[in-house]
């Protein structure tokens, strides 16, 4: 048994890692938890690069389609969830496989969330109608004085994050700051990680996510996403709708911009969350027990099975 309790393999979009995941899978006993907050929604198939059925009959996954794109999961719930899931599957006996690109969610998992109060819809209706008065560089103005901190990172613009800290004091009289800065619960299990970073060549990975993007609209995306638009029930403000690539097509469907501007603009979005997500994992959390991929490595399979250890399939 190898002396850890799960495997992450953590990358960036179009970095490879699930496809390494499911090798790791014809060798060792294992399972996979999905840490992706795109791959949680239904109904949303090809433009997550969601697993095939194929796939997912090979080995089992979860936190796959298990919420409808109208509802939200939070880091919170993830958390929750994958410990439960840890547990779970090595009380059968099996490796628990940890993999994706959410570093909102891996953060939560392993350095705890703060005990933030839930959202009071009654707290932020007030908060908006305040806003409508006097404007958001006002309300923005008002975080100097209850949490300067949160003041001086925020913009006057951020509208969201601003409410936010104006509900929490409302709602405590504390301010956000104060709860980011309480001790959080630690990762109740032990950790081995890899991560895969691709090169520097900023033109081959452009070049990847467009090949990539490009065969998701030759799988069916424009109907994936009218049919999500037709149901009548969806926004563009709501986080599924937001994802890489949804956006993109929904604005198309909506006369925004044509064809190959909306193939561009889910090329750059794309682009742009990728180098967000390379910037953490190069700076973001430090553990001990990591180990940095090239995701052009042939023997990238190889160091995480000599890591397992006995463990076959």
């Amino acid at each position: 048994m190898p002396d850890f309790d799960a495997l992450v393999i953590l990358g960036p979009t179009a970095s490879g890692k699930s496809a390494l995941a499911l090798k790791v899978a014809e060798h060792v006993k294992c399972e996979i938890i999905s840490l992706d907050s795109a791959l949680v929604y239904k109904d949303m198939d090809i433009g997550t690069a969601k697993p095939t059925k194929e796939e997912l009959s090979l080995v089992p996954h979860y936190l796959i389609s298990i919420i409808d794109p109208k509802d939200s999961y939070s880091a919170a719930q993830f958390r929750t969830d994958c410990i439960r899931l840890v547990g779970e599957i090595k009380a059968r006996g099996n490796l628990p496989i940890i993999c994706g690109g959410t570093m909102m969610y891996y953060k939560a998992l392993v350095e705890g969330l703060s005990s933030l109060p839930e959202t009071d819809p009654l707290v932020r209706d007030k908060v908006a109608k305040q806003a409508e008065i006097y404007g958001w560089p006002y309300m923005h103005a008002k975080l100097e004085t209850i949490d300067p901190p949160l003041f001086a990172k925020l913009a006057p613009n951020d509208k969201q994050r601003i409410s936010r800290a104006l509900e929490v004091y409302e709602m405590t009289g504390k301010a956000l700051s104060s709860f980011y800065a309480a001790k959080k619960d630690a990762c109740p299990f032990s950790l081995c990680e890899f991560v895969i970073l691709p090169d520097n060549d900023r033109k081959a990975l452009r070049n990847g996510i467009r090949a990539r993007f490009e065969k998701m609209l030759n799988l069916g995306l424009i109907d994936e996403v009218k049919k999500l638009k037709d149901r009548g029930d969806l926004s563009l403000d709501m986080p599924s709708m937001r994802s890489v690539g949804y956006r993109q097509v929904w604005e198309y469907l909506d006369g925004v911009y044509d064809y190959d501007t909306m193939i561009e603009k889910a090329v750059i979005a794309t682009a742009r969350l990728a180098k967000h997500q390379m910037t953490w994992l190069r700076g973001g959390l430090k553990s001990e027990n990591r180990t940095v991929l090239d995701y052009k490595d042939p023997n990238n399979l190889q160091k995480i099975l000599n890591k397992v250890g006995n463990l076959q399939a």
